[in-house]
Formats: structure tokens, C-alpha cells, sequence
């Protein structure tokens, strides 16, 4: 059995996100997607809110679990038992940072080849971050999440104006 793992922050999850999961789905026999709990950052959702939006918009992929981790990506592998990690790739820019990643996970853990699939071209602007910012600001997120996340994202700015403060 092919398993791989797809790592991720998913804050929030988007809708290029799940294009790279449904596509990395049909390639292999289990996709373990891991939500990474990095304590370095201060994510707009906790690791728990990712972990049930993410279980929630895959439900129709029966071969796709998620789990949240911390640490090494290579680490997180081999508890799968993975021997594939997924990237999506937008742009030139993210190849450079994701062959480096590569090529270390590749010194440390022989065993784990990566997988780029480049995102659709549809999705080839779209991050977490352009999510979270035009959110902020009251904008349509629509086109950049799926349905049953919209409302979530926007529960998180509540209280603050259009210009990020708080409400006076």
C-alpha cells in the first residue's frame, strides 16, 4: 500500500489546498493530510478548528485522513509510514524552498521521496495568507475557500473594524 503525507498549516484551508489533496488522493492508496501545530506561529485557527475543517471538506475521499502534528516533517512520515510527502507548488519561488526542504528531508530520512504537483492554474495566486488578509478587510473569500468555511473565517475577525482594530 502507497501511503503519503501532504504537511500543511491550513489556516484556513483553501480551496487550492484541496485541489492538491482530491489530485493527491487518486495517485496514492492512503493520504494522511498533516496539520501542523507549529507553537512559532500564531495561527488565526487552532490546530483542533483545522484539523475538524479539514476532515469536514474531505469527507467524500475515503482514502484521506487527517491528523495534526508537530516537529518533523520526516518524523511525521515514518509514524504514517509514508514514503511520499505531497507539495503543491504555485510558482517558481515555491520550488526553490520546496527542492531545499526536499533535498534535506531526502538526507535525513533516504526512504521519503517528495511529490511536487503544481496547483491549478486557477489557484496559482491563492494562499492562506491572501485569505486571511482580504477576510480581515471584509472581502469576499468565496472564490478562495470552501462554502463551509467562509462563515468560520469570518467568525475570527469579529469585533474588529475594516481596518483590523477593535470596534469603536
Amino acid at each position: 500500500m502507497r501511503t503519503a503525507v501532504y504537511p500543511g498549516s491550513f489556516d484556513p484551508v483553501t480551496l487550492g489546498h484541496l485541489d492538491i489533496i482530491e489530485r493527491s488522493a487518486r495517485i496514492v492508496d492512503e493520504l494522511v493530510v498533516g496539520v501542523l501545530n507549529n507553537s512559532s506561529k500564531n495561527p488565526l485557527f487552532s490546530v483542533e478548528e483545522r484539523v475538524n475543517m479539514l476532515e469536514e471538506v474531505t469527507l467524500h475521499l475515503p482514502n484521506v485522513r487527517i491528523e495534526a502534528f508537530d516537529g518533523l516533517l520526516v518524523d511525521f512520515a515514518a509514524k504514517c509510514h509514508a514514503g511520499v510527502a505531497v507539495r503543491g507548488l504555485r510558482a517558481i519561488t515555491d520550488f526553490e524552498y520546496e527542492l531545499q526542504m526536499s533535498q534535506t528531508n531526502r538526507i535525513m530520512c533516504p526512504e521519503l521521496d517528495t511529490i511536487f504537483l503544481t496547483t491549478d492554474l486557477k489557484y496559482a495566486y491563492l494562499s492562506s495568507s491572501i485569505v486571511r488578509e482580504v477576510a480581515h478587510y471584509g472581502g469576499d473569500i468565496s472564490a478562495f475557500v470552501p462554502a463551509t468555511i467562509v462563515e468560520r473565517v469570518f467568525e475570527k475577525f469579529v469585533g474588529e473594524n475594516s481596518f483590523g482594530g477593535p470596534e469603536t
